[in-house]
């Protein structure tokens, strides 16, 4: 008697969390669920893959072989294989993940997630219980195409880590008997952590087709609104608005090269707290962050635990210091986009090795969270921003879908045109729409 009256409250508490999942539009996935064979089947597998990394961490520079590397591991009612292993556990390295965490998150005891997306492909989405990693369900083309591209995608994240492309951490296939075989990735998540996110935005740049039916009032429904949702609004950053504008610019110019159109710019905000705004940072904190930034071990091609630019550090060590008389005092945590602001805050020369480094990558001094890359903070809001879905090439059928949409919608914009013009529209609605 005393084991059910024990037990009683943490089931309550357990029914309360799931109901509050259906609110949100996140499905539990439980024994009851369609796809919790295959989802039991993906924690597996990523458990036995990423003990496979944990033993044998890389201790060298990442190789073609890495590159190339396919292995397969056999379970009891499917195999999995596991697609450039050492290259995506370096990844994860540079983004301050340690083996242990990542297996932690992903193979957890809790559920994951079934996010219903009102994407058109037909891909499923997964979430890990934390919400910090995604899951998705790519066709085999799809795959082909990153694995084909993963090195000039790890060389830009090498000469730019501060991009806001989406971070792939795994590439993987299972295979089950007498079915088909099925393809995912696992990313993280750009709205991470999301417990204050108040609206979040799928921008492609263009007209058609992008309005979403937003939740109604008071509803704590997850919808994802898209461009003629956010008209009359504005990303409010100030100073770092030029660090943004740059950073689009320079990932979408390499989309470009892909030739890849049709990606999205994610997009999501949450009020600041009255004591997140306009920090002050000592003089010697605004060095330490400064250094962290440029630090030439953190990009991710470099195998071996590093520190990623704006990581949280130890308990012990204070990035944000109570107000100093003696020292500058930015209005924020970070610094502006510019070289210039940077040294006027620090006090170091513009001539230095490392803020010539700064400036060459495009970096900023990030906020102190778990996914600094992703997150930018405005006077007021802050924001989390990434480019997703980067896998759409500009092939013949998308040429003869661009002169179809032409017919159907002429004088508005679409989202199927060349990857030079999707590059520059986007570019310009950042423009637009930011100050």
């Amino acid at each position: 008697m005393e084991t059910s009256v024990h037990h009683q409250p943490k089931r309550r508490r357990w029914r309360g969390l799931r109901q509050q999942w259906k609110l949100l539009g996140l499905f539990e996935i439980d024994s009851q669920h369609e796809f919790y064979s295959l989802t039991c089947m993906m924690k597996d597998g990523l458990s036995a893959a990423t003990q496979s990394s944990i033993d044998n961490a890389p201790t060298t520079e990442l190789t073609d072989d890495d590159f190339r590397s396919q292995v397969t591991q056999i379970h009891k009612d499917f195999t999995m294989e596991t697609f450039a292993g050492p290259v995506f556990a370096s990844l994860r390295s540079s983004l301050g993940m340690t083996e242990q965490e990542y297996q932690q998150s992903l193979c957890s005891e809790n559920c994951y997630l079934q996010f219903i997306s009102n994407s058109k492909s037909k891909a499923d989405f997964f979430l890990t219980n934390d919400k910090r990693f995604f899951l998705k369900t790519q066709n085999q083309r799809e795959i082909k195409f990153l694995l084909a591209n993963l090195k000039i995608y790890m060389e830009h994240l090498r000469k730019y880590p501060h991009s806001l492309l989406v971070k792939f951490l795994g590439v993987h296939r299972i295979k089950i008997p007498y079915k088909k075989k099925k393809y995912f990735i696992v990313m993280q998540s750009v709205f991470y952590p999301d417990d204050r996110i108040n609206a979040r935005y799928d921008i492609k740049g263009c007209e058609v087709s992008r309005w979403t039916e937003p939740a109604p009032e008071g509803s704590q429904i997850i919808v994802v609104l898209k461009d003629l949702n956010f008209e009359g609004q504005f990303i409010n950053l100030e100073r770092q608005r030029s660090w943004l504008l740059r950073q689009v610019e320079i990932d979408t110019h390499f989309l470009r090269r892909l030739h890849v159109l049709d990606y999205s710019l994610l997009l999501a905000y949450q009020p600041l707290h009255q004591d997140e705004r306009h920090q002050s940072l000592s003089f010697a904190t605004l060095i330490m962050r400064t250094k962290k930034s440029v630090n030439p071990g953190s990009s991710p091609v470099h195998s071996g635990t590093v520190a990623v630019p704006g990581a949280v550090p130890d308990e012990s060590v204070v990035l944000f210091s109570e107000v100093d008389d003696s020292g500058p005092k930015p209005k924020s945590a970070s610094c502006g986009g510019t070289l210039q602001t940077c040294s006027e805050h620090t006090g170091l020369s513009s001539d230095t090795a490392e803020l010539q480094d700064f400036r060459a990558q495009n970096r900023r001094l990030l906020p102190n969270l778990k996914n600094p890359l992703h997150v930018i903070d405005g006077p007021e809001q802050r924001y989390f921003i990434g480019i997703i879905d980067i896998f759409t090439v500009y092939s013949f059928k998308k040429r003869l879908e661009h002169l179809w949409k032409r017919l159907r919608h002429p004088g508005r914009s679409f989202s199927t045109v060349s990857p030079q013009t999707y590059c520059h529209r986007l570019c310009h609605w950042v423009q637009d729409h930011t100050k």
